[in-house]
């Protein structure tokens, strides 16, 4: 997340700074003028820290170019120049300096290898350091050498964490944030990177269920069409040249070759419309949340996806639990985990409101935002009974995860096998059409004149 620095001065004169983070500079100067009415100063100034490019030298010695971020070029031009480099320029880096997202693979190696590490009792800070060293994505190296920069000057972890949350993930960054407050750092990474290598392995798992039907079902519609709208009709028009009667579905076929080839530009258009409508909106946070709330009703897939919110949900809520009575922002942390939006906004707005405002219990919170499963509460309200709420939920994460890979599994085949029969069935409809065509047999011509005719001369 972009950092920006605000600058002010109070009614007395005097210059006062701090840091923000925040999504882009209109929210920055948001938060600034928030800020200025609390504190009571004016707002002389809102920085965003960005790249600077610069190239320095020393006497007569080569140039020496490089690359550091600021909040403005003149302070980039006074470190310099305290060095003792004469400064040739400085100039803002125009393309890149925004943050993008590491690839998954690299996250879930730079979390699991830091957690191996620290359980073999390696110190935090020099875990990132040798990280640092080998990571080979330049993304995610600059980000972890930013937040190894920024721990040794003793700043707020969860706060250094969260400004990477572009890079790490949100999710990703809030739990390593929380981990450097916690005592159980190695548990919490070891937990983080189970839950990112399970999702990472339930997407590819999903994906290979899905991707390659669609994709076979597509190419079959393409040569479907192709077929009808041009192999086809060259040989039922050459009958119908010779005024031959065409059997039912051949004539029929022949229609709706016509229809399709008439209406091509009309057709694409219905489907192209809508689909990019439907697109934009399932891209806001509107479509996202009803996407969440009724893909899990669907079934088989659907219940894969629920009781894998669910598992992941628990797999958090057991890494953050602590086993007293404050946990609201554990909760809170599993739920925006949980990777369901619905899933999310219901235990955010009807569980944790009734345990704080209502003092209800975990169970009877949970059993009221309609999202849990049956066998989950009862786990849940197990292990209240006797205490032991944290390993109930790595106990249900353990159990859902077995299942769902075994289901899996099994809707794959499933998936396969009825994409081979929309296959077989649309070869056989070919098939049938074609031989119905091949039964066509012209009649003959009673007198010379019909022959000429039938030939068209």
């Amino acid at each position: 997340m972009p950092e920006f620095r605000i600058e002010g001065v109070t009614p007395s004169g005097k210059a006062v700074a701090g840091t923000i983070t925040a999504d882009n500079k209109k929210s920055a100067k948001q938060r600034a003028e928030e800020m200025a009415r609390e504190k009571r100063f004016k707002v002389t100034g809102v920085h965003e820290r960005v790249a600077w490019l610069y190239r320095v030298k020393k006497g007569n010695e080569k140039p020496i170019d490089g690359e550091q971020k600021a909040y403005t070029k003149d302070e980039v031009r006074q470190a310099l120049e305290k060095m003792g480099f004469q400064v040739v320029y400085v100039r803002k880096k125009l393309f890149g300096t925004k943050q993008t997202a590491a690839p998954a693979v690299d996250v879930i190696t730079f979390v699991r290898v830091s957690a191996d590490l620290m359980r073999q009792k390696l110190p935090f800070n020099e875990v990132l350091q040798l990280l640092v060293n080998d990571i080979a994505n330049p993304v995610l190296r600059d980000a972890v050498k930013e937040i190894n920069a920024e721990l040794k000057q003793g700043k707020d972890s969860e706060m250094v964490f969260r400004k990477q949350s572009v890079v790490f993930g949100k999710f990703t960054a809030n739990m390593l944030g929380l981990a450097s407050k916690s005592g159980n750092m190695a548990e919490i990474y070891d937990s983080t990177a189970k839950f990112l290598e399970r999702n990472a392995e339930f997407k590819r798992n999903l994906k290979s269920a899905l991707i390659m039907p669609l994709v076979t079902l597509f190419v079959l519609m393409l040569a479907v069409l192709f077929y009808i709208g041009y192999i086809f009709p060259a040989t039922a028009e050459a009958f119908e040249k010779m005024k031959i009667d065409l059997p039912p579905m051949t004539k029929a076929s022949l229609q709706f070759s016509r229809w399709i080839t008439g209406n091509i530009w009309l057709i694409l258009a219905a489907f192209a419309i809508p689909s990019f409508l439907v697109w934009r909106f399932l891209s806001t946070d509107r479509g996202k949340f009803l996407v969440d709330q009724y893909i899990i009703k669907i079934p088989v897939i659907g219940n894969l996806l629920h009781k894998t919110a669910i598992e992941i949900f628990c797999r958090v809520f057991y890494a953050l639990y602590s086993g007293s009575g404050e946990n609201i922002d554990v909760i809170r942390m599993s739920a925006e985990a949980c990777g369901n939006k619905y899933m999310e906004h219901q235990i955010k707005t009807i569980a944790i409101p009734l345990m704080i405002e209502k003092g209800k219990g975990l169970v009877e919170a949970f059993e009221a935002t309609g999202v849990f499963t049956k066998t989950a509460l009862s786990r849940f309200a197990s292990g209240a009974e006797t205490g032991t709420v944290k390993n109930t939920a790595l106990q249900l994460a353990e159990y859902y995860e077995k299942e769902t890979t075994y289901r899996l599994k099994n809707a794959i085949e499933v998936i396969q096998v009825v994409v081979s029969m929309i296959i077989m069935v649309v070869l056989m409809a070919l098939t049938i059409v074609s031989s119905e065509t091949a039964t066509v047999r012209p009649k003959a011509p009673g007198t010379l004149l019909e022959y000429l005719n039938i030939l068209g001369l």
